[in-house]
């Protein structure tokens, strides 16, 4: 099958992308890896931004401020702009197509205060926000004519002439390799947080598809160094404990009863201090005891019955202990408002680097991001593809993906890739995450090339090529270690501390570093890694010969 447009991607993002693109008289497709309902969108529970009056300049302005603020001085004016003037209309196209905002009593939509924001601009539907935003969109796209094509695990791109030509997926119930052409595609998969596995809110898939689909089509990474940590994540199973808690008036205390940092600081700065509250033997806990039990089940619903199901505490009576997890990350595939450098090539939501971000994110900016650069990036894809014709396909991608796959499959395995995993996980929380030095990420880095080279082992103990849960496992770690190295040799050429990224080893932010990292792989196992500003490479590293 053809299509006019595909997009890879079911959160917020990609649907956004896919119901602008669709028209009565195009194919627009939209490829999923899993379940449409397990997208880190529908995970994002806490509230989208949204200066609701269009008129009100001097509010969108602060929202503006604000956002620039969170950035730590990497900020796009521009497309914060862009993005802080379209949130009124974004809300308004959401409730026109289905979403229920919470309201206050004269029937405006409610908003509350979040992390980083100088005054109340966040919509919400309870704790369950972009869980909701996600039923609604899915239905609209549906009720437009985009096929979903889900369960199928994208590859790589196939291009001609520098110029995308298609998409090439591993279609798991058979484990078939496909490609589907189009005439442009845009990539709105999620980010990669979750190579910080056991240590992050992220489902364990969200491990940087994109960000290895674009290595591998000659496209630049950026800002990777940057990963944002949430305060609060339950401690036994991570799961998230959204900044509504802390929006709705709840504390954090450590085990002396103290509170010791501002619930509603910039999540960098907030995650920093629970992590040395834990590092000198405390304790830190979400307070919720002082609100009443109905207060908690109309503002907080999930969390009063996900705690009690995951760790049997009550919120309204007891404290709820939380730790530090690796929840969004800032960097990306380098893009310009959604254009990528290769012709046709559309990139939007949390996959992109759009400056919005910098080297934190503001609390609520997420979901906006993810909407209005969804929005633009079907726009864009719409118009590219009513001017082109179909490219021809270059098969040569496809066999070797293929190629792949059987190799996977014909040979005998001694690794175990799940252990793998998590080691590489563990190895990125400890050495690569909050706290980062030269020496930890040097350490990060050596081991991170030896589970790289080991992945040329991995093969398929279970040889069924229906739904093999094991092929695309082993597919999602070549592709997880190879982006996990991009974090590492950013995090080594960022030789200051800013916004997310904290180095124990330069404490202070540097003025003149005020300047994004670009890093490819123009060879595989040899990255480039340069200043935005610079026209020549500043670090070439090898990481391990062929």
């Amino acid at each position: 099958m053809i299509y006019d447009i595909i997009v890879v991607g079911g959160g917020i993002a990609g649907l956004m992308a896919a119901i602008e693109a669709k028209k009565s008289n195009n194919k627009v497709a939209v490829i999923t890896k899993g379940n449409l309902f397990k997208s880190n969108s529908s995970l994002a529970s806490g509230g989208i931004n949204a200066v609701l009056d269009s008129s009100n300049e001097e509010e969108i302005q602060s929202h503006i401020k604000d956002t620039i603020k969170a950035c730590f001085g990497l900020e796009n004016k521009n497309a914060i702009s862009y993005m802080c003037n379209k949130a009124p209309n974004i809300i308004e196209k959401l409730v026109e197509y289905g979403v229920e905002f919470d309201k206050n009593e004269d029937g405006s939509i409610a908003q509350r205060s979040f992390g980083g924001g100088s005054s109340k601009r966040t919509c919400y539907v309870g704790d369950k926000t972009g869980s909701a935003i996600m039923q609604v969109l899915i239905k609209k796209a549906k009720t437009l004519g985009v096929t979903f094509l889900v369960n199928n695990f994208v590859m790589n791109l196939t291009t001609l002439n520098n110029r995308v030509s298609g998409v090439v997926v591993l279609r798991k119930f058979d484990s078939s390799v496909m490609v589907y052409p189009s005439k442009s595609v845009i990539l709105a998969g999620g980010g990669y947080a979750g190579l910080y596995r056991g240590f992050s809110t992220n489902a364990q898939d969200y491990s940087g598809d994109m960000q290895a689909i674009a290595l591998r089509a000659g496209l630049n990474l950026k800002d990777m160094e940057f990963v944002q940590f949430h305060p609060t994540g339950m401690i036994k199973t991570n799961y998230l404990v959204s900044e509504a808690a802390r929006g709705e008036c709840g504390y954090l205390v450590n085990n002396e009863n103290e509170r010791f940092v501002d619930e509603l600081d910039t999540r960098s700065v907030v995650s920093l201090a629970i992590s040395k509250q834990i590092e000198s033997g405390r304790k830190v806990f979400v307070d919720l005891r002082h609100l009443t039990l109905e207060h908690i089940e109309a503002k907080l619903p999930s969390l009063y019955k996900t705690a009690f199901m995951q760790a049997g505490i009550d919120i309204s009576k007891e404290l709820l202990p939380v730790k530090p997890v690796a929840h969004y990350s800032m960097g990306g595939i380098e893009s310009d408002m959604t254009k990528a450098k290769l012709k046709g090539l559309f990139v939007c939501g949390e996959c992109a680097v759009s400056g919005v971000h910098g080297a934190n994110r503001l609390g609520g900016n997420s979901l906006l991001d993810g909407a209005v650069f969804g929005e633009l990036a079907g726009i864009n894809a719409l118009k590219f593809s009513k001017s082109k014709e179909y490219l021809p396909i270059d098969y040569n991608i496809v066999a070797k993906d293929q190629k792949m796959v059987d190799w996977i499959f014909d040979k005998e395995s001694s690794k175990n890739f799940n252990s793998m995993r998590i080691s590489m996980g563990k190895t990125m929380f400890d050495l690569a995450g909050i706290h980062r030095s030269e020496e930890s990420l040097t350490k990060a880095f050596d081991y991170l090339k030896y589970l790289r080279r080991e992945t040329a082992t991995l093969h398929c103990i279970d040889k069924s090529r229906q739904n093999n849960v094991e092929l695309s496992s082993i597919l999602e770690l070549k592709n997880a270690l190879e982006v996990s190295e991009t974090v590492v040799l950013s995090a080594l050429k960022r030789q200051e501390s800013r916004g997310a990224h904290n180095r124990d080893d330069f404490a202070d932010e540097n003025l003149k570093l005020r300047k994004s990292i670009l890093i490819n792989e123009p060879k595989k196992g040899y990255f480039k890694v340069w200043y935005e500003d610079n026209k020549f490479m500043l670090i070439l590293q090898k990481i391990f010969t062929n």
